[in-house]
């Protein structure tokens, strides 16, 4: 069953929609709150469906605090569906440290991400996301490594690394447009990993950030995982709209 289920993140990171930061609100020891909810169409991360092919909508929100020195922390919730009918929620609190290497202009984002399954927490694990990333004029660069701290998805010795590239570029008219090309590795008895991909046109209107994105994947019927449900990894198009305050 455990074989079954992978989630998330894009979250902050990278999934449905991207998140943006709130706007400065207040002070709250030293640092400030932000906050954003997301609606959707379905949930994919590295490629997968998290909602069983998108067989419901999603409902995502963040709540995280940040500081000016780069220090932040928060937790991430969305629903999720999947054969296991004890995984419909995860939860996710994050802690993590942003900067910029001196005068470079090349920015670095260390975050410790907990994936929590209330009801199933035989699934929970946390991964240690890695990014460095540069601004050239409106276009920028991210390159992420992500390794797993423990066993991926609670399965007995399987280590997981995601691999992605993320290029953006921002037009003056406000109109973003964004990807990530990326390899899942999996080590382990019977494990394998997969290769991901998404691209995708953002923009915000009263308030609201809308974003439509295409997500593919290699999974076929040959994977050793996931080749007997190789529908939760179809080619498939995301709607979503994101509020934050």
């Amino acid at each position: 069953m455990k074989l079954q289920h992978k989630i998330l993140l894009g979250g902050l990171l990278l999934s449905a929609t991207s998140f943006a930061q709130a706007e400065n609100e207040g002070e709250v020891l030293g640092g400030t709150i932000s906050g954003n909810l997301t609606f959707a169409s379905d949930y994919v991360f590295r490629g997968e469906s998290e909602t069983m092919d998108g067989d419901v909508p999603v409902v995502q929100g963040t709540l995280g605090w940040g500081n000016d020195d780069g220090w932040y922390g928060g937790v991430f919730a969305s629903n999720i569906k999947f054969a296991d009918p004890n995984l419909e929620i995860v939860t996710a609190p994050y802690i993590g440290k942003a900067g910029e290497f001196g005068d470079s202009g090349i920015t670095y984002d260390v975050m410790v991400f907990s994936y929590l399954y209330p009801g199933a927490s035989y699934s929970n694990y946390t991964e240690l996301w890695i990014k460095v990333g540069k601004q050239f004029g409106q276009a920028n660069i991210q390159l992420e490594v992500t390794p797993t701290i423990d066993d991926w998805f609670g399965v007995d010795g399987w280590q997981g690394v995601n691999y992605s590239v993320h290029p953006s570029y921002a037009f003056n008219n406000g109109l973003k447009v964004s990807g990530s090309v990326g390899y899942q590795d999996l080590d382990g008895d019977n494990a394998e990993g997969w290769g991901h991909w998404n691209l995708g046109v953002s923009k915000a209107f009263y308030g609201l950030n809308f974003d439509l994105r295409y997500h593919g994947s290699t999974v076929d019927e040959t994977h050793k995982v996931y080749g007997t449900q190789t529908e939760i990894f179809d080619d498939r198009v995301v709607i979503g709209i994101n509020k934050s305050f």
